[in-house]
């Protein structure tokens, strides 16, 4: 590959912001230089920041299902959220796939099969803009979760797989007025209670075998195992003995320092950030930042939502500086996930990089690259 020149750029490395030029050969970065410099295109003081790294994103279900009961070719779907989620600066996107049938989803399976092997035959084509991998998220009490997951956990591009419990009454919906909420559109109430009832059933059959079942299968096959939406002690104590690696959206402040004490990544939604309040009215996401409990965002319902939360923290939060802000969107997901060649701008890494304006207090992607080639 011929070599990729960057100059005039507000860079923003691991610990500093400095102005000056970058330089990629054959994917990889390998000169930074302070300074002026004629090689390469001129940025005019636009931001050189790594490719964001995304841990858990619902928008490919988004695109392949979007509307009740519709649903599109998958490789149109992932066509569609590949170019927003390269246009939003992300250049390693782990595609969250939920695993375990509902009454809304009755054949689950059918569904991964068509979304895994699009991503799969994606990958596989070259035409995609951002690298994608597999997440998969295990709803624990669904009837057929061992199954699905025994199916596609073997499969390369799974890397980490999320241990999901919705049922009412605990963790997210600790609140079941705001699960009714959730969950009402299109349900009588009589019809809703039924709902909960069942719900209560299956966690009360299922969860805890298939929890057992998933992260032995887990260790074994040397996957990536985060928990979700842990609210109390006890439940972060389950995470660690099970060796969790990420907690994703702790819903109160004492699960997020338990969990933070015990070593695990602490994720949280980059939505929460901006709009600064959680939509299940749990703990804020800033909140955590403040008390020095966030690891890592995820952009999880709307793809922007990572790259304008980064820039958003600095003017928030006193405390936090640019290159730490943007870490929990790149470094710190790319570390957590095992991908240490990428996710900084640094001598040896890939050369995942965007080029982003300010537009008032917005920051505007206007270039992406991917190991130096262009992807947006």
């Amino acid at each position: 590959m011929s070599p990729v020149a960057f100059r005039n750029a507000r860079i923003v490395l691991r610990d500093e912001v400095i102005t000056g030029s970058v330089l990629a050969q054959d994917g990889m970065i390998t000169a930074i230089e302070p300074g002026t410099s004629t090689q390469g295109e001129d940025f005019g003081g636009d931001f050189l920041i790594p490719g964001l790294v995304e841990l858990h994103t619902d928008q490919l279900e988004g695109h392949y299902r979007p509307r009740p009961g519709v649903f599109w070719n998958p490789l149109a779907a992932l066509h569609a959220h590949d170019a927003q989620i390269a246009a939003s600066g992300i250049t390693t996107v782990f595609d969250a796939v939920r695993i375990g049938s509902d009454p809304d989803t009755p054949n689950m399976a059918v569904h991964v099969d068509k979304l895994t092997g699009a991503i799969a035959e994606g990958s596989a084509g070259g035409w995609l803009r951002a690298e994608h991998f597999v997440h998969l998220r295990c709803e624990l009490p669904a009837h057929d979760v061992i199954g699905q997951f025994d199916t596609y956990a073997v499969q390369p591009l799974v890397k980490l797989a999320s241990m999901m419990d919705h049922t009412p009454g605990q963790r997210q919906f600790r609140s079941l007025e705001a699960y009714r909420r959730f969950y009402k559109t299109g349900r009588t109430e009589e019809e809703l209670e039924r709902y909960i009832s069942d719900r209560l059933g299956d966690q009360a059959r299922y969860s805890q075998p298939h929890r057992a079942h998933i992260v032995r299968r887990a260790q074994e096959l040397g996957l990536a195992l985060a928990s979700h939406d842990d609210s109390t002690i006890e439940q972060v104590d389950e995470s660690v003995r099970d060796k969790v690696a990420i907690a994703e959206f702790p819903t109160t402040l004492e699960a997020a320092a338990a969990a933070h004490d015990a070593g695990l990544a602490i994720l949280m939604g980059a939505p929460n950030v901006v709009r600064g309040k959680s939509h299940s009215g749990n703990i804020s996401a800033t909140d955590l930042v403040r008390a020095g409990l966030l690891d890592i965002l995820s952009s999880d319902y709307v793809p922007y939502a990572l790259l304008q939360a980064a820039f958003a923290m600095p003017a928030r939060i006193e405390e936090i500086a640019l290159p730490a802000a943007l870490a929990t969107v790149s470094i710190n997901p790319a570390e957590a996930a095992g991908l240490h060649d990428r996710g900084e701008i640094a001598i040896g890494k890939r050369a995942d990089l965007v080029r982003v304006s300010m537009v008032e207090d917005l920051p505007v992607v206007r270039g992406v690259w991917r190991q130096g080639k262009r992807v947006s």
